[in-house]
């Protein structure tokens, strides 16, 4: 027997029923599977964000501990800097003080000129010539004039060798050097410089380690002392 109408509509709306469950169902797949790759995706793009992020402030970071450093390296600099010019100062008055007592001496008549006689016979004995001209300030020119004879003779009892000494008349040190004397050969080619400004500069140099760690006592970080 053949099917009713009834028996085929029936049918037919089961078929229907079953053909949307299908499509409902795959719809729910397809949306859960969008779902699931839009939630992998967005994952994807908020973790590149994040490192994206983190790659900034990691940036910044650094670049804030290097401007740290720098400032601090800068402000260590600076420190140092202001210590050693604290220091020279420290050292110049030192060397102004000695420039003083120095001068006090000049003023010193007698012992002035023992000390000029003294400068003038080492200034002999470095130059070994058989002539000298000596060099000085114009005030101190007649007291030397008077020293030449006595040099004279300790040079020639000390030297066995005869000397001419004289004072140059036409060229004379500043007033402002604090004294002594500048003794050449003849042909003013070899030089001694026997003032007492150069001695003062020479022995302040010879000096300054010693002057140095008076003031501000032993540096750390010096190894030789020899």
């Amino acid at each position: 027997m053949g099917l009713s109408d009834a028996d085929v509509q029936k049918q037919i709306k089961h078929m229907l029923a079953f053909i949307e469950q299908e499509a409902s169902e795959k719809v729910e797949e397809i949306d859960a599977k969008a779902e699931e790759e839009f939630n992998i995706e967005k994952g994807k793009l908020v973790q590149q964000q994040r490192v994206k992020i983190m790659e900034y402030y990691e940036k910044k970071e650094k670049l804030v501990e290097l401007q740290r450093k720098i400032q601090n390296s800068n402000l260590t600099s600076q420190s140092k800097l202001k210590i050693l010019k604290a220091k020279e100062s420290h050292m110049q008055h030192v060397l102004e003080e000695a420039h003083k007592q120095l001068s006090k001496i000049v003023q010193e008549k007698g012992k002035y000129r023992e000390l000029l006689k003294l400068l003038i016979i080492e200034s002999l004995f470095e130059l070994l010539e058989p002539e000298v001209i000596l060099q000085c300030k114009k005030s101190d020119a007649e007291t030397i004039k008077g020293l030449l004879n006595e040099c004279i003779q300790v040079y020639q009892k000390n030297a066995g060798q005869n000397i001419t000494l004289e004072v140059n008349s036409s060229q004379f040190l500043p007033e402002d050097n604090l004294g002594g004397i500048m003794a050449s050969n003849k042909s003013g080619k070899i030089k001694v410089a026997n003032t007492f400004d150069s001695r003062l500069e020479q022995g302040y140099n010879q000096l300054i380690p010693e002057i140095k760690e008076t003031l501000f006592g032993r540096n750390k970080n010096r190894k030789f002392y020899d």
